[in-house]
């Protein structure tokens, strides 16, 4: 059970635009700035992010279709601002992990409770 259309779009019209502003500073929370494929705008999206060696992992709450995801593959990289600084993010690559393993343990179980199983992981420069 991913979080549904209707909480994306909830989501996407007022909980991003109150948490936009401090995600990028709280333990957890990242922005991912990413290009639009066809817009070519720049998009700044909320997500959630854990640091893992060598880069991060990106927990999937929509699932792995969604724009800003597609974008991020797209573009072969992107930029996160994470704990009050932004550094260049590549290589990106899905994962399926039903266990959610890399998670914290609080984390996993929130992301079970909700059926996260897919992940970005982001590579550093």
């Amino acid at each position: 059970m991913v979080l549904s259309k209707r909480v994306a779009a909830f989501n996407n019209r007022v909980t991003n635009r109150i948490t936009g502003p401090v995600a990028g500073h709280l333990p957890g929370f990242g922005i991912v700035i990413h290009t639009g494929r066809k817009s070519g705008r720049e998009y700044r999206t909320p997500v959630n992010v854990f640091a893992i060696p060598g880069g991060y992992l990106l927990a999937l709450t929509y699932g792995p279709k969604t724009d800003w995801v597609r974008n991020v593959l797209a573009a072969g990289g992107c930029d996160l601002q994470t704990h009050g600084h932004s550094e260049h993010l590549r290589s990106p690559e899905l994962l399926h992990d039903p266990t959610r393993q890399a998670m914290p343990w609080a984390v996993r179980q929130i992301l079970g409770v909700i059926g996260v199983e897919d992940f970005l992981r982001l590579s550093k420069d």
